[in-house]
C-alpha cells in the first residue's frame, strides 16, 4: 500500500476505495469463524442485543457481505459480542459504511438502545442550547462527588478504530495533535503521546480517572487496541479540566469535568473545546445517525453527561433506584466506567440516549434526572 504520509489529509479513505474492490468475498476462515461463533452465542443465555436481533434468517442474510470500501464484514462488526456473551450490546462498526451494509442488524440495536429511535427516523441538527439552563445541582457537595461531560468524534475520510492501518493510525494522530496544539487561552495544554508516558504515571492517571485503560476485554475483541500503544495519547490543558483521548475507542472523546455538580459549567466548557476543533478537523456526521462513532449506543449527538454521586438511601432501595434510572433514561457504571465495579459507593450515573435528540436535549435528560436521584435520597427514605 502506498505510503499514507505521501497523501494530502483526508485522501485516506478515497485511495482505499479506489484500491479496493466493492463486494469481496467474505475470507472463508473468517466465514467459519463466524458461523461456530453464532452457534455459540446462540446457545448461550447472553442477554446482549446482538443475540435478541440477530436471528439465524438474519444472520444467513447478512453473514457473506462486506462494505465496498475496506470489505468489512459481519465477523468485524459482532466479533465483540461473540466472544463475550456478557456484552450489553455486542457489535460496534467498523468504518461508517458499516452502518449501511449491516443497516438490518444496526437498526433494531439502535431503536432498542436509544428508545425507539426507528430506522424511519432522522436526528435532529446539532444544537447545544443554553448552558445557564443547568444550575449546580449540588451546590453543597453533599452527593455529587464530581461532573463530567464528554463527546465523541470521528475524522471523515477515515475508518474507525478496528479498520486503521499502522500508518492511519500515525496520520490520523499527527492531524488531531496539529489541531490540539492550536488550542489557546483556558484550553492550551500539551499533547502526551501514550508511548512516550511512564507506566507508574499512566497508572496515576487512569487512578485519577484522566486515562483510558488498555485492559477492556471487550474493546480488545472488538478489534479497537491494534497497534497499542502507537498513535494514542492524551492531550491537557493547564489547569487539567480539559482533556482530549486521541483514538482510544473513537478518534476523539473530547471531555470536559471538574469536581462538584456544576453541570452548565462543564457543559460550555465541553462546547468551546468542540467549536475550536471542529475549525481543524472535519467531522463524519451522517444525515439520519448524526455524528458516526465506533459504537452504535454512541452515536447521534454522542453526548455523555456524568456524575460520580453517592446515593446510600437510594443504594439501599435498588427498586427505587432502578425505577428512576429508566423513567428518566439514565445509566448507570461503576465508580471507573463501563465493565467496572462500584468503589465506596460512587455510581458513575449519565443520560443513556444519545440518538434522536439534541446535545442540549441529552444534557438535560441527564440534568433532570440527576436532580430526581437526590430529591429521592434527600426526601423518600428520610
Amino acid at each position: 500500500m502506498l505510503r499514507l504520509q505521501a497523501l494530502r489529509p483526508g485522501t485516506f479513505l478515497l485511495f482505499c476505495r479506489q484500491a479496493s474492490k466493492a463486494g469481496k468475498t467474505i475470507d472463508s476462515d473468517a466465514l467459519v469463524r463466524l458461523e461456530e461463533g453464532y452457534k455459540e452465542l446462540a446457545a448461550s443465555d447472553s442477554k446482549s442485543l446482538l443475540k435478541k436481533h440477530l436471528k439465524k434468517d438474519l444472520f444467513d442474510k447478512l453473514k457473506k457481505k462486506t462494505t465496498a470500501s475496506f470489505n468489512s464484514s459481519l465477523l468485524d462488526c459482532i466479533q465483540t459480542g461473540l466472544s463475550n456473551h456478557d456484552s450489553a450490546v455486542g457489535i460496534v462498526a467498523p468504518e461508517p459504511e458499516a452502518y449501511k451494509t449491516f443497516a438490518e442488524i444496526f437498526d433494531p440495536i439502535i431503536e432498542d438502545f436509544h428508545k425507539g429511535f426507528k430506522k424511519t427516523d432522522k436526528h435532529p441538527e446539532c444544537c447545544f442550547g443554553k448552558c445557564n439552563d443547568f444550575a449546580n445541582l449540588d451546590p453543597d457537595n453533599k452527593y455529587i462527588l464530581s461532573t463530567r461531560v464528554r463527546c465523541g468524534r470521528s475524522v471523515k475520510n477515515f475508518p474507525f478504530i478496528s479498520c486503521l492501518s499502522e500508518s492511519a493510525f500515525a496520520e490520523l494522530e499527527s492531524m488531531i495533535s496539529g489541531a490540539l496544539n492550536t488550542m489557546s487561552g483556558s484550553y492550551k495544554g500539551s499533547y502526551l503521546p501514550l508511548s512516550g508516558i511512564e507506566k507508574s504515571v499512566q497508572q496515576k492517571l487512569i487512578d485519577q480517572h484522566f486515562l483510558f485503560r488498555d485492559c477492556d476485554r471487550f474493546l480488545k475483541t472488538s478489534g479497537a487496541k491494534r497497534f497499542w500503544p502507537a498513535a494514542r495519547g492524551i492531550y491537557f490543558n493547564e489547569d487539567r479540566n480539559f482533556v482530549v483521548w486521541v483514538n482510544e475507542e473513537d478518534h476523539l472523546r473530547i471531555i470536559s469535568m471538574e469536581k462538584g455538580g456544576d453541570i452548565g459549567k462543564v457543559y460550555e466548557r465541553m462546547i468551546g473545546g468542540v467549536e475550536v476543533l471542529e475549525k481543524h478537523l472535519d467531522f463524519s456526521r451522517d444525515e439520519r445517525l448524526g455524528y458516526l462513532t465506533f459504537c452504535p449506543t454512541n452515536l447521534g449527538s454522542t453526548i455523555r453527561a456524568s456524575v460520580h454521586i453517592k446515593l446510600p438511601n437510594l443504594s439501599d432501595n435498588p427498586k427505587e433506584f432502578w425505577k428512576l434510572m429508566d423513567k428518566y433514561n439514565l445509566q448507570r457504571r461503576g465508580t471507573r466506567g463501563e465493565h467496572t465495579k462500584v468503589e465506596g459507593g460512587v455510581y458513575d450515573i449519565s443520560n443513556k440516549r444519545r440518538v434522536g435528540l439534541t446535545e442540549y436535549e441529552a444534557v438535560k435528560e441527564m440534568y433532570d434526572g440527576i436532580r430526581a436521584l437526590i430529591d429521592a435520597e434527600n426526601k423518600i427514605f428520610k
